[in-house]
C-alpha cells in the first residue's frame, strides 16, 4: 500500500501534470470537517473520503473543464469553530458549496451562516431531525436523520436472540445524542419494548465507567449507544470490564475500529448500524462504485475501517461535482437549484433529494441505506 506522504505526493505530481489541461481557475469546494478535538477521527475520515473523490474527479477530466480544489477547514468538534471555519471558506477563500460539519451541533451552528451568504451545503453526516425541519433553504443532507435510522433498525428487530425487551441508553450530550436517544426511544415503545435508564456522557469525556456503573443493574437486555469512534471504544471496553449484562448496539455509523486489533473479551459481542459496509463491499446497491472507493481508499493506505465513515466524505464530493456539472456553472445559487434534481450513484446507494420542512424554505434530504454489522473477537460479520 502507498504510505499517505507517497499517496499526498503522487496526487501533487498528477496535478502538475495536468495543470496545463484545465482551461482556468479550480473550482473550489469547502469542507468543514473535525480534524482535531474529541471527534477527530471520524472528521480525519470523512476528509479522506472527500480527497479520493476529488482525485477521481479531476483523473476524468476535472468539472466544466476545470480542475476541483478542496479547501479544507478545522472545526475543531466545536460549534463556535465551525462557524468560524464557514466564514473563513465563504468569505477569504470565496467557495461557492460546502460539505460539513459531521456533528449535528457544528452543523445547526453553521446553518445561519449558509442563509446570510447563500451559500449551499451538503450534509454528509449530521442526524438530527431539526437540521432539515429548521426551514434553511441551503441544506441538503445526504445522511439519515436519527428517525430514518430508528426504523431501519425496527426492521431488524425480530433477528435478534434473545429478544430485545427493555433497553437502556447511553448517549452523548449533544444534538445528535439526544435526538437519536428520543427517536429510538418513540420506536421501541411503538414496538411494546420497554425504556430503562437513561445516561449522557458530556462530548469530551474520557471515562464512562460512573454511567455504565448506573446502567449495571437496571434488569435492560440491551443497551443503545451513541457517541464518536473515540467514546464508542472506550465505552465497549469498559461495559466489558465491568461485565455489563446487556447487549450493546451503537447508532449514528461510527464504528469502534480499535477493537479490531485489540479485542474486548472472548466472545465479547457489539452490534452497529452502519450506513456502508466495507466488509460486504459486493452487496453494496452500486458494488462497481463500492468496490472501487474501497480499492482507492486501501491503494491510500488509509485505515481499512476508516471507511466506514470515510464514504460520506466521498459521496458528499460526488454529490456536489454532480450539481456543478448538472448547473454548468460554480455559483452558490445555481449549484444549490441544481442539488434538486441531482441522482447520484453512491457508495451508499442512490442520491437524490426531497423536500422536508416548512413550505417554501424546504431543506432537501436524501433516503440513505442502513446497515447492521456485528463484531466478535476482532472479526466483523453483517447481520
Amino acid at each position: 500500500m502507498l504510505s499517505t506522504k507517497r499517496l499526498l505526493a503522487s496526487l501533487l505530481v498528477g496535478t502538475l501534470a495536468s495543470t496545463s489541461a484545465f482551461a482556468a481557475d479550480p473550482i473550489k469546494i469547502g469542507v468543514s470537517q473535525p480534524l482535531t478535538g474529541s471527534v477527530a477521527a471520524s472528521g480525519n475520515y470523512v476528509t479522506n473520503g472527500a480527497k479520493i473523490a476529488a482525485a477521481k474527479i479531476n483523473e476524468d477530466g476535472g468539472l466544466l473543464g476545470r480542475e476541483v480544489e478542496l479547501i479544507i477547514e478545522d472545526n475543531k468538534s466545536n460549534p463556535r469553530e465551525a462557524v468560524n471555519a464557514a466564514e473563513k471558506l465563504i468569505l477569504r477563500d470565496k467557495v461557492p458549496v460546502i460539505m460539513g460539519a459531521w456533528s449535528s451541533t457544528f452543523t445547526l451552528a453553521t446553518m445561519p451562516k449558509l442563509e446570510e451568504y447563500g451559500v449551499p451545503m451538503v450534509v454528509e453526516t449530521s442526524s438530527s431531525s431539526k437540521i432539515t425541519k429548521a426551514g434553511n433553504p441551503w441544506v441538503f443532507r445526504i445522511a439519515p436523520t436519527s428517525e430514518m435510522e430508528a426504523q431501519a433498525f425496527a426492521k431488524k428487530l425480530a433477528t435478534f436472540d434473545p429478544p430485545i425487551r427493555k433497553v437502556d441508553f447511553l448517549s452523548v450530550n449533544n444534538d445528535w445524542g439526544l435526538g437519536a436517544s428520543q427517536e429510538f426511544e418513540k420506536m421501541f415503545k411503538e414496538h411494546g419494548i420497554e425504556i430503562g435508564r437513561k445516561e449522557t456522557v458530556a462530548p469530551s469525556a474520557v471515562d464512562l465507567s460512573a454511567q455504565l456503573s448506573a446502567l449495571k443493574d437496571t434488569g435492560s437486555d440491551t443497551l443503545i449507544v451513541t457517541s464518536g469512534v473515540e467514546q464508542l471504544t472506550l465505552g465497549i471496553r469498559q461495559a466489558a470490564e465491568q461485565q455489563l449484562p446487556q447487549r450493546i448496539v451503537t447508532t449514528g455509523g461510527s464504528f469502534p475500529e480499535p477493537l479490531l486489533e485489540s479485542p474486548g473479551p472472548d466472545g465479547y459481542t457489539s452490534t452497529h448500524l452502519l450506513f456502508f459496509s466495507p466488509w460486504t463491499a459486493e452487496s453494496a446497491v452500486y458494488p462497481e462504485v463500492a468496490e472501487g472507493f474501497v480499492k482507492a481508499w486501501n491503494d491510500a493506505g488509509y485505515s481499512f475501517p476508516g471507511l466506514s465513515e470515510g464514504f460520506r466524505g466521498y459521496d458528499g464530493i460526488m454529490t456536489i461535482a454532480a450539481a456543478i456539472e448538472d448547473a454548468g456553472t460554480a455559483e452558490p445559487e445555481a449549484i444549490r437549484d441544481a442539488l434538486w434534481g441531482v441522482d447520484v450513484k453512491g457508495v451508499n446507494g442512490d442520491i437524490s433529494f426531497f423536500k422536508d420542512g416548512p413550505e417554501g424554505k424546504e431543506s432537501g434530504q436524501n433516503e440513505p441505506n442502513v446497515y447492521v454489522v456485528q463484531l466478535k473477537d476482532g472479526e466483523v460479520s453483517a447481520q
